[in-house]
């Protein structure tokens, strides 16, 4: 999925998005890129570290209180697909509130980049691009339990 598939449901209040969704401390993060890009493989490594799966391939996103919340589709609820296992069963959870997005197919350049936002649905949030990034699945989960240190960026 490219960026631009989010792009199609802003202003909309609710879509169904080819991605992956995890979530830590109450903090949901939207998995995202083109098929084969490792969208549930860093699911499976962030679930291995701690996290829940909300939902893996389909991501039910909805606007609810002035905000996005991610869940699974129910046929796929519980289940997440690992290359060469099969579909797993796993413990799921959601609906959660959807605190930032990961978008594999995007490199970042910088070594401590400027936040960068993305609208989904009728709300913004921060936008990391993970194509690359090493140790990608423990800094996700550092910053879903503890935020980010940058005045400019959200620190849910």
């Amino acid at each position: 999925m490219h960026v631009d598939t989010l792009s199609h449901a802003k202003g909309q209040d609710r879509a169904c998005v080819h991605a992956s969704c995890v979530s830590l401390a109450g903090r949901g993060l939207l998995i995202i890129g083109l098929s084969g890009t490792g969208k549930s493989g860093l699911a499976l490594q962030m679930m291995a570290y701690g996290a829940d799966l909300v939902a893996d391939d389909r991501v039910n996103l909805e606007m609810q209180h002035h905000r996005v919340f991610a869940s699974a589709v129910p046929q796929i609820r519980g289940l997440i697909e690992a290359r060469q296992f099969g579909l797993l069963a796993a413990d799921p959870t959601g609906p959660v509130p959807l605190d930032y997005v990961v978008d594999l197919d995007q490199h970042e350049p910088q070594r401590l980049p400027d936040p960068l936002m993305i609208s989904v649905l009728r709300q913004t949030v921060p936008l990391l691009r993970g194509a690359g990034v090493p140790n990608l699945a423990a800094a996700l989960m550092q910053l879903l339990g503890n935020g980010r240190v940058n005045p400019e960026w959200p620190n849910k």
